[in-house]
This record gives C-alpha cells, structure tokens and sequence, in this order.
C-alpha cells in the first residue's frame, strides 16, 4: 500500500496522470489555433484599414488636384472675361468706321456761324448726330478745296448722313435758311429792306432793284409803284435761295390778304393803308388806335388839316425825338399834313392788324385832337376842341421840360 500511494502521490493515481497530461493537450491544441486566427484577423484588419486610409488619401489628393484645377481655371476664365470686357471695346473701335454711309434720315437743323472753321462745323455736326464723328468730316472737308466756302446761316440737314453727303449739303446753298425773320409794326420800307438785307444774307442792292420794278410786286393799281405800307408787318421763315422780289412778293400778297379778310378791296387798299399808318405811328395803346383814326376821320370831313408830326419825321425819316423842328414843318412834301390838307399821298410805315382793323371800323366820337401826353407810357389825351387840345399840350410840355432832350 505505501508504494501504491507513494507512485500515486508522485506520479498520481493509476491513470489519473495520463488524463490530465491529455487534458492539458487539449487544451494546448485549441488555444493555439485560436491566437494564430486572432492574429491573423487583427492583420487583416490593419490591412484593410491601411488600404482604407490609402484610399482615403488618394481621394482626398484627387479632390485637392480637382479644387486647384477649378480655382485656376476659374482665374484663368475670369481674366479672360475681364481682358474681353476691357479690350474688345479697344478692338471695335480700331476696326469699326468712323463714318455712316447714305444720306442720312430725318431732320436736323444745324446752325453755322461767321467765322466757323471745317473743326468748328464738324464738331457741331456730329453733336448733332448728323455726322458718326468729327474726324470723318474733317477728312471729307480736307479733301474738297470748296469746303472753306461754306456760307453762315442755318442748314436742313439729316441725321445719320455720311461726311460726304453732309459736306454737299452745307456746300448747296439751296439748303441753307435765313431763319426766321420778324418785321414790327410801324418800320419804313427803308428799314425793312435793311433787316431782309441782313437776316438773309443778300445784298442791299437786290432789294433796292427789286423796289425800281414795283410791277414784279403784286401792288394794286392806287399804290402808283410805292410799296410803303404794304410790307405786312409779320414773321418771315425765308428760305436762302428766296429772291429779294420773292421775298417783297410774300410780304406784299399777305398785306393784301389781310386787307381782303377784313372786306378791303383792293381799290380801297390805298386809303386803309394810309390812315392806318398814321394810327400805327401815332397810338402806341390799342385801346386808343380806334380813336386817333376816329379824329383822322373826323378832321378830313371838316377839312382841316391834319398837322401831324408823324409825317413830318417820315419825309425826313427821322426818329428818335418827340415833336418837329419848324424847318421840318416847312417842308414843301406832300406828307407835309401841316402845309397840305387832307391825307399824305400814301402810307408812312407798314401798319399791323390792330391798326388796319381802327382804321376800318374807327370808334364812334367826336373828337377832333389828341396827343400823348407821357411818351414814355404811351398815355393819349383827346379832346373835342382846341381849348381842350392846349390843356393837353401843357401836359406834353411838362413831361418834355422833365425829360430834357427827349422832345
């Protein structure tokens, strides 16, 4: 027994040894398996976590490259925008031309000026729009010798035109217009001529010419060739190319126009004309223009005579004072209303309507003197007697005393 328990102390009981040591096999054969697959797994793991991070960098340096790309081609792309916006601009105006083609449409009024040079016009012109640029006229003009002889004067042109076309038209003096031309009321013939002379540009001498051929003019019968008084007073649009006897010619028939609308006939014309003439010199206020014709009437009716300084200064053709001189009144004129009775042989300056229509329908009255006591104001006294008439006169000779060198 005591050798059975010592083996079986040392080495274990009958068989007990082996089991363990085989137990412990067992064991030994399937951790060790279960390590090597750990590891195995763990490897793969890090594996596929590298291959994910290299993936990851990849993708992320394609993104960066693709960023860098757009952002550079961006810059690249506006750039080129900015280049275009700046530089074709540049590019069009050195290949695109300076100047229209045609003659133009529409109308425009251009206006040149004594003295205005070929750089002058043509920057007027293309102001105007009727030329594309200054320097496209300047080339034209440069290359026509009668360029310099362009005329003053205002010119019908077009809008758009080519330098050419615009340089023919400032050349044909067809195209060029006086403007417009006013005659006031109460001017003489003389001084009408004078303005035509000078709005229009043509010589004095052609209106004075035009005046030795009075059966050019239109003038009725009673006028005997003088055309004083039948100049209508009005606002002329003559054209440059318009004759001075064109231009007489106008001014004529609207007299006789005018004289027609009011039931005048012509062979009454002389006699309407005359009277209003005297009113138009006489009476600055309308109110009082029926009433002076009123006392023209009524003195010729009595034969006295008109004694009017109006005439007087129209035979000296002299304006400027109130009142004549006594050498002015001895004058042995026909207009003389102071030495002759009756009415002067004609008109005294070219009336307007309002006169024209005093001398067809005078006021009612029974007036037979007047003066203007204020020139200045143009304020009339009338009076039915000649002690009334001296009480007025004191009048204007105060107002003369007041205003020495005026009467």
């Amino acid at each position: 027994m005591k050798g059975g328990h010592l083996k079986s102390s040392i080495f274990g009981a009958p068989g007990t040894g082996d089991e363990h040591e085989q137990d412990e096999a067992r064991d030994a054969t399937v951790v060790l398996p279960t390590r090597r697959s750990e590891r195995r797994r763990l490897a793969e793991e890090r594996q596929h976590a590298d291959r994910l991070r290299r993936k990851q960098r990849r993708r992320f340096r394609r993104t960066r490259r693709m960023i860098v790309l757009l952002v550079a081609l961006g810059l690249v792309v506006g750039t080129g925008v900015v280049a275009i916006s700046v530089l074709w601009p540049m590019v069009t105006s050195l290949t695109a031309s300076n100047d229209y083609t045609g003659g133009g449409y529409g109308a425009v009024s251009i206006a040149v000026n004594e003295g205005d040079s070929s750089r002058t016009i043509a920057a007027a012109l293309a102001k105007a729009g009727v030329v594309k640029s200054a320097g496209a006229f300047e080339n034209a003009a440069a290359g026509n010798p009668l360029s310099g002889s362009i005329q003053p004067g205002t010119y019908a042109m077009h809008s758009k035109m080519s330098a050419l076309a615009a340089l023919a038209m400032l050349l044909n003096r067809g195209n060029r217009t006086a403007g417009q031309v006013t005659i006031r009321e109460g001017m003489w013939t003389s001084e009408i001529i004078s303005k035509l002379s000078a709005a229009t540009g043509r010589p004095l001498a052609e209106y004075t010419a035009a005046l030795k051929n009075p059966d050019l003019l239109g003038l009725p019968a009673q006028a005997k060739g003088n055309v004083e008084g039948y100049l209508f007073p009005s606002t002329y649009p003559f054209r440059a190319d318009t004759t001075a006897v064109q231009q007489l010619q106008t001014m004529v028939s609207k007299c006789l126009d005018e004289l027609s609308t009011l039931g005048v006939t012509p062979d009454k014309a002389q006699r309407v004309l005359t009277v209003a003439s005297i009113v138009e010199a006489e009476a600055q206020a309308a109110t009082d223009r029926p009433k002076v014709a009123r006392v023209i009437e009524n003195r010729l009716a009595k034969a006295m005579p008109l004694q009017l300084d109006t005439t007087v200064s129209f035979i000296a053709q002299r304006r400027g004072k109130v009142g004549t001189t006594d050498a002015q009144r001895a004058s042995k004129s026909p207009y003389n209303t102071y030495l002759v009775t009756g009415l002067p042989p004609g008109p005294i300056d070219s009336p307007g309507l309002s006169s024209i229509q005093a001398a067809v329908s005078p006021t009612p009255g029974p007036w037979l003197y007047f003066v203007a006591v204020n020139p200045t104001t143009g304020e009339t006294r009338f009076a039915v007697d000649a002690a009334g008439h001296a009480a007025n006169v004191k009048l204007f000779l105060a107002w003369c005393s007041k205003n020495p060198g005026q009467c």
